[in-house]
């Protein structure tokens, strides 16, 4: 694979080439696109830390032990404290930089070239912008999986959004100490997250590609039909619910995480006059054009009990 150009695209370090487009990364968000993506659907704020959830606590059920006596004379008043929860949007952003020499050498192609073939990408800059936009996608849905929260205390300090990986250690968590995912863990974190408050009202279980297939065996059958082999459990059915299935490559290999997705949205943080993740371009300094692409955004998650999450699975 080709190196990538720090600094600005010219006609050398940026060839041409003739060809169908396609790159082996991941290009696909799966988590980021089921809450929303990045085209601003999800919630909006103007303060970087913005409230997940406001929460309290009632005392243990028991049965009370009030005599007629006793009832005479009011109880101590006990009042009910509520708390709460925040978390972060955080900066993206990317920088491209394109010489004029280059964006007129649209046609000056490379590598092997026959008669009739054009330039793949016609224009350099939309090319760029575009890929840049995919790159944030992907930093964002790995920085929701997996992001550790900080908040900022001063100007050179980076907020970092908090994940929903992190989220979920927090109270519905099993730790498999590098033993396999089987329906016996499963079953565990369910009840657990069931005994601490989960609703299970839209619960969807995220993993990676060597877990699903643990999934598939532990929760697979053999199909009837003598002609087909194998099979591909999308969605389980449990004591609780229903519990769909989804493939994400960011999910960490040693983890699988059941998420609440009615409780989990992005926030934006947009800049007055431009919006959220826009493009526009910086003060001219050469014969080269340079624009930048800035946009702020963070998780809202809800509750850390609505989730749960095994962690320290094998991964062979």
């Amino acid at each position: 694979m080709p190196a990538n150009v720090n600094g600005t695209g010219t006609t050398w370090n940026l060839p041409n080439y003739a060809g169908e487009l396609f790159t082996a990364s991941q290009v696909n968000t799966p988590f980021l696109t089921m809450i929303g993506g990045l085209s601003g659907g999800g919630k909006q704020t103007a303060n970087f830390e913005f409230p997940t959830y406001s929460d309290y606590d009632l005392p243990t059920a028991a049965q009370p032990a009030i005599t007629e006596t006793a009832s005479l004379t009011a109880p101590t008043a006990e009042e009910i404290v509520r708390g709460q929860a925040t978390n972060v949007t955080q900066i993206f952003q990317e920088t491209i930089s394109i010489s004029y020499a280059k964006q007129s050498n649209g046609g000056r192609l490379s590598g092997l070239n026959t008669q009739g073939q054009q330039n793949n990408a016609p224009s350099e800059k939309d090319f760029q912008i575009a890929r840049k936009l995919e790159k944030i996608a992907r930093d964002v849905n790995f920085t929701f999986l997996n992001g550790v929260y900080q908040v900022a205390t001063a100007a050179n300090v980076a907020n970092k959004t908090r994940g929903i990986f992190a989220l979920a250690a927090t109270i519905n968590t099993l730790a498999a100490a590098g033993a396999a995912l089987d329906k016996a863990k499963v079953d565990a974190l369910l009840l657990q997250m069931f005994n601490n408050g989960a609703k299970f009202q839209n619960m969807v279980l995220f993993t990676n590609g060597f877990q699903k297939q643990k999934l598939s065996q532990v929760y697979g059958y053999a199909p009837q039909d003598r002609n087909v082999g194998g099979v591909n459990i999308k969605q389980i059915e449990t004591d609780f619910g229903n519990i769909g299935i989804v493939l994400d490559r960011m999910v960490p290999a040693s983890s699988i995480g059941l998420f609440e997705m009615s409780e989990i949205s992005p926030v934006f943080q947009p800049v007055p006059g431009k919006g959220n993740f826009f493009y526009e371009e910086l003060g001219k300094k050469g014969a080269a054009e340079e624009g930048q692409i800035f946009g702020q955004i963070g998780l809202a998650h809800g509750h850390a009990s609505l989730h749960g999450s095994i962690t320290g699975l094998a991964t062979s």
